[in-house]
């Protein structure tokens, strides 16, 4: 066993009211070479993929509609989906949504889209 783990547990609700400004996700853990990242959403974001990985949306609170090109998910509080690897989507929420975002380190929030919704990556709270 390592010595150098935290033993303390991680309150969601705590980081995600530390979380300043609205489509800018922050790292709470790792496993692996994944991320479990919360972010703060409201309003449209933009149509991209992740061609390298699938995306998993866990809404905690708040309800988040997923656009495909081809029709929509809701996702209620306590829900989960899988976006899969190299599918187009546009998250969307008219309320405000607090949620957990599961995908590898590295994985930019806007794929390869890029633009001015883009966060910074790997920024921990």
């Amino acid at each position: 066993m390592t010595s150098d783990f935290s033993r303390a547990s991680i309150n969601l609700a705590e980081k995600l009211q530390r979380i300043p400004d609205l489509w800018q996700p922050r790292v709470v853990a790792e496993m692996n070479d994944y991320q479990f990242k919360l972010v703060r959403i409201q309003g449209d974001f933009i149509w991209h993929d992740h061609p390298e990985t699938d995306e998993t949306f866990i809404v905690l609170e708040g309800d988040l509609r997923i656009d495909f090109r081809d029709g929509s998910v809701h996702i209620g509080p306590g829900e989960m989906f899988v976006v899969p690897k190299g599918v187009e989507h546009k998250p969307f929420a008219e309320k405000e949504v607090k949620m957990m975002l599961i995908e590898p380190r590295g994985v930019s929030n806007t794929g390869h889209e890029g633009g001015e919704r883009t966060a910074q990556n790997d920024l921990w709270i």
